[in-house]
């Protein structure tokens, strides 16, 4: 059987969920991947979708996963796809599936006018930077990522100025 790539599906959420608590524990986060089956089940299929995802599929076993959804930019007035998640479990790895999964975004991003398609990556994560490097990616390191989240989010969104 040939690789696969493919929108999810319901029944795929235990293993979309599992690889998302593989990747927080990769990336030396697991702590923070506090997510429930139940919340990726109203984050992916409610009646209107605003996130995303695409599975890639061999021998009828799920092997990656790339969960997206829209951006904007401003200066070219038109969306984009942001890349949450890119996961292929290790035993895939290095066999074309991280790739059918990106390739299976671009084409997206064409077939609907989109300009971009981004993602972050971390900067000790080498092997994940070589691999988009080999793709064509660029890496925008004159940019720095801002985040307020937790205590410090309610403290602002309480604030009067």
């Amino acid at each position: 059987m040939p690789l696969l790539v493919r929108e999810a599906k319901l029944d795929d959420i235990p293993i979309i969920y599992k690889y998302i608590k593989d990747l927080a524990e990769y990336e030396k986060a697991p702590e923070e991947a506090i997510l429930t089956e139940e919340d990726l089940k109203r984050t992916l299929f409610p009646d209107i979708p605003q996130v995303y995802c695409l599975v890639s599929e061999f021998e009828n076993t799920v092997t990656g996963i790339a969960i997206w959804h829209l951006n904007y930019s401003t200066w070219l007035g038109k969306h984009g796809i942001y890349l949450e998640d890119l996961y292929v479990d290790p035993k895939y790895r290095g066999q074309g599936h991280g790739k059918a999964l990106l390739v299976a975004l671009a084409k997206i991003c064409i077939e609907r006018g989109y300009q971009r398609l981004q993602w972050w990556v971390l900067d000790w994560n080498k092997s994940a930077i070589d691999f988009y490097d080999s793709i064509g990616a660029h890496a925008m390191d004159e940019w720095t990522v801002f985040r307020v989240s937790g205590k410090e989010l309610g403290k602002l969104a309480n604030s009067d100025k």
